[in-house]
């Protein structure tokens, strides 16, 4: 069956490690919110300005909705779900009737920064059918992956997207994405001849959505979004420091497009 979970609070833990061409890692608390898309959390009014999700932070808008017969978008149709369902059919991917539920970061005082994005996409019967992996890059673009990953959350993928300025566009990440039940447990790698220059994981526990819940995430990482965006800022600039060379930024077909 069609499981119906209540939303959910993750207190994190990120790392992130470089090994080559320089040694570099850090570690932070975090927190990430975790539900059904179709029924995001709802809470008290004096906490919405610091916790609330919109449609057009993520994926792209169905291709009916991007010009309209107006010449303008059609606002009843655009909201995750469309945007999900928009991105799966593109694979010819069918998951109606299905649960997606989703692992992201909440707008605080309209600013959102989320680097990695998870969607579970769920069959009719409960059975996982992919995961979408949404990527942001502190340039205000963004690239979805398709996964098919297997029994134990594994997946690979060829990296296709630029997120940092100290990483070539190239390369093939290997994923773990389990969708997290009582703990959380992501990791990524990005892998380069048969090795592992950059590693990041997420890892967590789970708590209910209360006030007092989220009053604690938010103490725990004040504006969140701001503070994820600084602190790459803050370790790219150490990087750049030590002489890590910048490569270049592309300019991606897919990224300017899923930016809109």
């Amino acid at each position: 069956m069609n499981e119906v979970r209540e939303p959910a609070l993750y207190l994190t833990r990120i790392r992130h490690a470089r090994v080559e061409p320089v040694r570099h890692g850090f570690e932070y608390r975090g927190y990430s919110w975790f539900f059904d898309i179709e029924r995001p959390p709802v809470l008290p009014m004096a906490l919405r300005p610091f916790s609330y999700f919109r449609a057009a932070d993520h994926l792209a808008p169905p291709r009916s909705n991007i010009v309209a017969a107006q010449g303008s978008p059609d606002p009843g149709h655009d909201d995750l779900r469309a945007r999900v369902d928009a991105f799966l059919s593109e694979h010819d991917i069918d998951c109606a009737g299905g649960r997606v539920t989703a692992l992201m970061n909440a707008r605080a005082l309209g600013y959102v920064f989320d680097p990695l994005t998870v969607f579970w996409c769920h069959a009719p019967d409960g059975a996982l059918r992919c995961v979408i992996a949404e990527v942001h890059n502190t340039y205000g673009e963004r690239h979805a992956y398709l996964l098919r990953p297997d029994e134990l959350g594994r997946a690979d993928t060829d990296k296709r997207f630029y997120v940092s300025p100290f990483n070539e566009v190239d390369g093939r990440y290997q994923l773990r994405l389990p969708e997290p039940e009582d703990a959380l447990a992501l990791r990524i790698a990005l892998l380069r001849e048969g090795r592992p220059p950059f590693t990041a994981s997420v890892s967590g526990h789970r708590v209910p959505v209360t006030a007092r819940t989220v009053l604690r995430a938010h103490l725990r990482a004040p504006l969140s979004p701001l503070l994820i965006s600084a602190r790459i800022r803050k370790h790219g600039v150490a990087l750049w420091a030590r002489g890590l060379p910048i490569a270049p930024r592309p300019l991606a077909e897919s990224s300017r497009r899923t930016a809109l």
